[in-house]
């Protein structure tokens, strides 16, 4: 195992990470009693997103969605070696973790235009967009928890600590 780290993430991807981290969370404490606090953390969430889209075109090679967006055969190949306990480490993301990423970014997409459509006209008082916001949030909130979960699996199956390394930046050879 090197211990030579080499930088995998970039400055502006750990700022979208944790960014979305805290306004997801700012918004789903504050969705009952603090409307302002509530409905600008999703305007800020939309705002790092549509960054993280234009970022994954633009920025730095393991940031770009052609390093880790899987093909399907190449999905299928990984789900399963990992199902047989044979699944390669990654530098950058691991062809299930792209998909996860792909689902939040679509995920937090639908909450944000949801959540800005009860505020026109068209929208006021859908009872509607009102269950298909709370869907999605309660949906994200368990895809959350799988992603949590699958970054300390791999942390500890490939004796790695993936919350430092999208603190730092850095990752082992």
């Amino acid at each position: 195992m090197s211990s030579e780290r080499i930088r995998v993430w970039d400055l502006p991807v750990r700022v979208f990470h944790w960014g979305l981290v805290a306004m997801f969370a700012t918004a789903w404490l504050t969705s009952e009693d603090a409307e302002a606090p509530h409905r600008w953390a999703g305007y800020v969430a939309l705002g790092l997103l549509a960054f993280r889209i234009a970022w994954g075109f633009v920025g730095s090679p393991h940031a770009r969605f052609a390093d880790f967006v899987p093909r399907a055969a190449v999905l299928r190949d990984y789900v399963g070696k990992l199902l047989r306990g044979r699944e390669p480490r990654h530098l950058g993301h691991n062809p299930a973790a792209a998909v996860m990423i792909l689902f939040l970014m679509a995920m937090v997409a639908l909450i944000g235009a949801t959540g800005w459509l009860m505020t026109t006209d068209w929208g006021w008082g859908s009872e509607v967009l009102e269950e298909l916001h709370e869907g999605a949030v309660n949906f994200t909130l368990l895809a959350v928890v799988v992603h949590v979960a699958a970054a300390i699996f791999e942390s500890v199956r490939h004796r790695e600590n993936l919350v430092r390394a999208m603190v730092t930046g850095y990752k082992r050879r």
